[in-house]
């Protein structure tokens, strides 16, 4: 007699995966609809918090629907239990507040689908924090709730503390507070000025924690969960000589040269150059006008992904393709990196910001999104050559977790090339990241603005006493063709970063200033 198939559950609570990010942000619309767009985590949020404490995030589904999230994060006692406002101790969002050290868990977020409310979808996740709390050995959970119902009662109580009391008191009903307090939280004070736009609680919090009873309060450290990410990762930067080819099968050995050398050298990652692949309008022997080249290198794309995945997939080493201009669908051209990864996945970045020689020569416009790319070595940013000498887009991508940043660059002189160096040594030290900078060298004559070529490799880290010295780990003799090899230990930088000479990172005035992404 065959066996029964076994009965699969309806409602799950497990780790949210950025797969889950669509769904997430269609249940934060619904939950908050007095917020606008301001109640929803951007993209660039939710991977933030997904990357920076992959444990804390869940999500509740019923029958594969998405229809709660809770988002956490640890953080010391030391900023858990004085006051705070949202902005400062979330990060703006990104969870980027995380201290793998802290010895209490924050509650950054919980919202249920309110066609699900009525089914203790809300409980689940919070029992789910306080599991994760005892597993962790932490000495609690805390959080700033909401008060919803403050404002509508504000002319009868005439302040925030008459109304804590009262509901205390139980003289007035609050849905949210009464919720907290029945879960076991007690209220330690007030959070004014907590999050502004929550008009329906006027912008105050009630400050609540819960105490693990498995822990002695007194309990000054406790252990970190390990993780699956690598301790050390090892990259490559390939500083490529620019030579004229004959057909499309010479570029493709010579690039394979490289990605066999750095596969035996068992790199993770391996960084071309910029615009390298222009090597290709050299086949044609001939100086083809400008408005033709995009064109011609645009005819070359698929042959050029197909290729460099194969490369990354047989000698298993995530490759950054330098990058490609490409005329795409809406007819525009854009400078694209191109990213293949050993699993046999494509990923692209657009540049964002086209130098004036771009715009001039080729008409390249700019890309409006940049987010990091979840590899088997944690999430990474690229950012092509002169998008590094803008601050503000590698924080958004650190923010989103990222701990290394490859740049591919394409410089023509010393001064050139100095420029997209310092910035990204300044990148590096700003940050608390790695930086990986790959460019060509040679030249090719009869191709419009790559005639001459100015380069050295490096791979650069902060400047403190866990990184080379120099704040630079490896790099190239100039202008000659080399690869620059490094190991980047990773658990160095998340120890720089909680407890370093200084803590760039951590140590942010989230009060005073803050990087407001608004591209996709």
């Amino acid at each position: 007699m065959s066996q029964k198939p076994k009965p699969q559950p309806k409602l799950v609570i497990r780790n949210a995966v950025p797969a889950d990010i669509e769904g997430i942000r269609a249940v934060m619309a619904k939950a908050y609809p007095s917020f606008g767009t301001h109640g929803v985590y951007s993209e660039a949020q939710l991977r933030g918090q997904m990357h920076q404490f992959p444990e804390g995030q869940f999500v509740a589904t019923y029958e594969g629907q998405i229809i709660g999230y809770c988002a956490t994060f640890r953080i010391p006692e030391t900023l858990a239990l004085k006051a705070h406002d949202w902005a400062t101790i979330t990060g703006r969002g990104y969870a980027s507040r995380h201290d793998p050290q802290g010895d209490w868990l924050y509650g950054m977020d919980v919202c249920v689908d309110p066609d699900f409310r009525g089914r203790r979808i809300g409980q689940r996740l919070y029992n789910e924090r306080k599991r994760l709390c005892q597993h962790l050995r932490l000495k609690g959970v805390v959080f700033a709730g909401r008060m919803p119902n403050l404002a509508r009662r504000w002319n009868s109580v005439g302040s925030a503390e008459n109304y804590l009391k009262a509901v205390q008191e139980g003289k007035q009903r609050d849905p949210v507070i009464g919720f907290q307090i029945r879960n076991g939280f007690e209220i330690i004070g007030l959070l004014p000025d907590y999050l502004p736009l929550d008009h329906e609680s006027r912008g105050y919090a009630t400050h609540m924690i819960w105490r693990n009873p498995q822990v002695d309060p007194e309990l000054t450290s406790t252990p970190t969960r390990m993780t699956r990410r690598p301790q050390s990762v090892r990259v490559a930067a390939v500083q490529y000589q620019l030579r004229a080819v004959n057909s499309f099968e010479e570029f493709a050995h010579q690039v394979e040269y490289f990605v066999d050398v750095v596969a035996d050298y068992k790199a993770d990652f391996a960084v071309f150059p910029e615009l390298f692949t222009l090597q290709l309008l050299s086949i044609e022997n001939a100086q083809i006008p400008a408005a033709e080249a995009i064109g011609k290198l645009t005819e070359y794309t698929a042959r050029f992904k197909e290729m460099m995945s194969r490369l990354a997939v047989s000698y298993n080493v995530n490759i950054i393709g330098g990058s490609h201009p490409t005329r795409e669908a809406d007819g525009e051209v854009y400078n694209i990196s191109y990213v293949f990864l050993r699993d046999g996945s494509i990923h692209e970045q657009h540049k964002i910001h086209p130098t004036p020689n771009e715009r001039y020569w080729w008409n390249v416009k700019g890309g409006n999104k940049v987010n990091v790319i979840d590899t088997d070595c944690g999430p990474i940013g690229v950012l092509i050559c002169y998008d590094v000498e803008f601050p503000e887009i590698v924080r958004h991508v650190v923010d989103q977790g990222a701990a290394i940043v490859f740049v591919p660059f394409c410089t023509d002189e010393r001064q050139s090339y100095l420029r997209v160096r310092y910035c990204s040594q300044a990148r590096a030290v700003e940050n608390q990241c790695y930086v990986v900078m790959a460019g060509n060298v040679g030249n090719l004559p009869k191709v419009d603005n790559m005639d001459i070529q100015y380069s050295q490799s490096c791979v650069l880290t902060p400047c403190d006493f866990p990184f080379a010295r120099d704040g630079i780990a490896a790099d190239t003799t100039p202008n000659v063709e080399m690869v620059a090899i490094a190991d980047l230990p990773l658990d160095s930088l998340r120890g720089a970063r909680q407890g370093g000479t200084v803590q760039n990172l951590k140590d942010r005035r989230f009060d005073l200033y803050s990087v407001t992404w608004r591209g996709s």
